[in-house]
């Protein structure tokens, strides 16, 4: 899964966020389907989730403070998709807490971050792009 042009919203700030995002959802998938050691697959997730926990609310907080500038009209139900996925991350992070991590939910794991990632950016965020041009930004 590949950054591609068509996923920029045309807002530089969160176009290099989205863009590092798909670099790092990218890897990530790469490192869990390689036939790498477990033990450096498993540390390819701790360290995924980390930055996922810590770097999706940054770049969360950045996209809904510039729609609240902007008078975004779908804030609310942007900001409820943020909401969900960063339950979804924590639900990951508590799974593998508890019961250890197995490849039958890493694989699951880099799934729904792939398919979020594609859903959101390349859905959900170009409405924000829409917008702007909308209002001639």
């Amino acid at each position: 899964m590949m950054w591609k042009d068509k996923y920029k919203i045309g807002i530089d700030e969160i176009d290099k966020q989205h863009e590092e995002l798909f670099g790092r959802v990218s890897d990530f998938n790469q490192a869990i389907r390689s036939d790498e050691d477990w033990e450096t697959r498993v540390n390819k997730v701790k360290e995924t989730m980390a930055f996922m926990k810590d770097y999706v609310i940054t770049h969360f907080n950045e996209e809904e403070a510039y729609q609240e500038e902007i008078n975004y009209p779908y804030l609310e139900e942007h900001r409820d998709a943020h909401i969900k996925f960063k339950e979804s991350v924590n639900n990951y992070v508590k799974i593998f807490e508890e019961e250890g991590f197995t490849e039958e939910k890493i694989q699951e794991f880099g799934g729904k971050l792939m398919t979020w990632l594609i859903m959101h950016v390349g859905n959900m965020d170009q409405k924000i792009g829409e917008y702007v041009k909308s209002k001639g930004g």
